[in-house]
C-alpha cells in the first residue's frame, strides 16, 4: 500500500511539499499497511511536533538538567551549564554512542536530528552508510534536517529496529518504548494513531 498524495493531504493539509515527497517513499521501507503507516506517522509526528522540530533542543535550565540528566550534573555543575545547549550536549553525550570526550565536541555535532532523532556518532555513521553508501553524515550531520532525509533517517531507524513487528501486533506501548526509551507522550501518540488510522478505515 502506498501513501498517496490525497491521503497525505487529508492527514496534514498544511505540510510542505518536500515532506509530501518524502512520505511517498515509505513503501520502499515496508511501511506499507494501514497499521504500519499509522503507527509510523503517529510516532514521528509526536517526536518532531508535526515535522516542525527536527533537531534536539538542549536548552535546559538548572532544574531541567537535574531532572532529565541528573546522573551527569551536581547542582553546582547544572548551574554552570544551564541554558548552554552546546556545553550540555558535549557533556551528556561524551564517551558514548561512538562520541569522543567532552572536549571533542562530538556530543553537540552528533546531537539528535531527523524525524526520529538520530543521536551519536555511531548512529550517524550507520545511517549514512545505509542511506548514502558513504560517510557524508559525519561531515554534514545537518543533512538530516532536510525533509527527505529527516523522514528517510526515521525509516532507517524503523527498519533496523524491526518496528513493523510491533505495528503488526498493534502494540503502541512497545513501539513507544523502542523509540523513546519510556512511555513519554503515550496519550498524544495514541490520539495521533487513532486519528490517522481512522482515515485509512474511512
Amino acid at each position: 500500500m502506498k501513501l498517496t498524495p490525497n491521503v497525505i493531504y487529508k492527514l496534514f493539509p498544511d505540510l510542505d511539499w518536500e515532506f509530501h515527497e518524502a512520505l511517498s517513499l515509505l513503501e520502499e521501507y515496508d511501511i506499507n499497511t494501514p497499521l504500519r503507516i499509522s503507527h509510523f506517522l503517529a510516532q514521528v509526528t509526536h517526536e518532531s511536533n508535526d515535522f516542525k522540530v527536527l533537531k534536539e533542543n538542549l536548552n535546559y535550565s538548572q532544574s531541567g538538567l537535574l531532572s532529565v540528566f541528573k546522573k551527569y550534573f551536581t547542582p553546582e555543575q547544572a548551574l554552570a551549564y544551564a541554558r548552554k545547549p552546546e556545553k550540555i550536549a558535549n557533556r551528556v553525550y561524551a564517551n558514548r554512542l561512538g562520541n569522543g570526550d567532552e572536549a571533542s565536541g562530538d556530543g553537540w555535532k552528533y546531537r539528535g536530528r531527523g524525524a526520529i532523532q538520530v543521536t551519536g556518532k555511531t548512529n550517524y555513521m550507520k545511517c549514512s552508510l545505509y542511506l548514502f553508501n558513504d560517510e557524508r553524515l559525519l561531515t554534514n550531520p545537518d543533512k538530516l534536517l532536510e525533509p527527505k532525509y529527516a523522514i528517510l533517517s526515521a525509516c532507517w531507524y524503523w527498519r533496523t529496529n524491526n518496528l513493523n513487528m510491533w505495528c503488526d501486533n498493534n502494540d503502541i506501548y512497545t513501539l513507544t518504548r523502542r523509540i523513546n526509551g519510556g512511555l513519554n507522550g503515550i496519550e498524544d501518540r495514541k490520539k495521533r494513531f487513532d486519528r490517522i488510522y481512522s482515515i485509512f478505515k474511512s
